[in-house]
């Protein structure tokens, strides 16, 4: 038996189609259809559980969180109040608007003419104008000390003659003190550390003056008293 007359040649192309060749032509294409299907199903399935897989510990995350915080129970209660209590209080509230205002403060004019009287009797005494308004530094210190025990000892003539002085502290400065609620605070000036309110202990800084009795000289009617020191003309 020949062998070779059974030999099929690939390379050749049909010429004609019957009805076998449509079926597996049709068939062909019936399963390359079906494969692409299933791949597409088969990606699209993955992509959805991969966003599903990460967002899944958040949410636990998120709900051990919600269940770990306390719940707070918010009871409102309500309270009767006795009309007697509101009345008292309204009356209260009344008292307070209708308070009368403070008094006005009264400033008390100042007189000049007992300054001005002063300082005459210094200048004329202690020649203390005549020193304030000096150039001191024209002068050595050995001058200026010299000139300034003979205006020391002529101010102080003066004071002892119209004024009477008197410490205000009793103790002697260094002393400890205790000063309680009520204490005169133009009398007494508190520094330092000032916390709360009185009794107050402290240390005594400088005891204070105050003047217990004033003895200016009377002055004539149509006297100038702003004329500290009248010029002086030798003739």
């Amino acid at each position: 038996m020949d062998i070779t007359a059974y030999t099929i040649d690939l390379t050749l192309k049909p010429t004609t189609f019957d009805v076998w060749h449509v079926c597996l032509a049709g068939t062909v294409a019936i399963l390359a259809a079906t494969l692409i299907i299933l791949l597409l199903s088969m990606v699209m399935s993955f992509a959805r559980r991969k966003p599903a897989a990460a967002a899944e510990p958040t949410i636990k995350i998120v709900e051990k969180i919600v269940q770990s915080e306390p719940i707070v129970k918010i009871v409102e209660k309500m309270v009767e109040v006795p009309v007697e209590r509101i009345v008292e209080v309204e009356k209260i509230v009344e008292r307070i608007v209708q308070a009368p205002a403070p008094p006005p403060v009264i400033l008390k004019e100042a007189s000049a003419d007992a300054a001005l009287q002063l300082l005459y009797l210094l200048q004329s005494d202690a020649r203390f104008i005549d020193f304030i308004k000096e150039d001191m530094s024209a002068h050595s210190d050995e001058d200026v000390g010299m000139v300034a025990r003979v205006i020391h000892e002529g101010c102080n003539k003066v004071l002892d003659e119209h004024f009477t002085f008197a410490t205000i502290c009793k103790e002697n400065e260094g002393d400890s003190i205790t000063l309680l609620d009520g204490y005169d605070a133009a009398k007494v000036r508190v520094t330092g550390n000032i916390v709360g309110k009185p009794p107050f202990t402290g240390t005594i800084i400088h005891k204070g003056w105050q003047i217990t009795d004033v003895r200016l000289p009377s002055t004539i009617q149509g006297y100038n008293s702003n004329v500290i020191a009248p010029a002086e003309v030798e003739l």
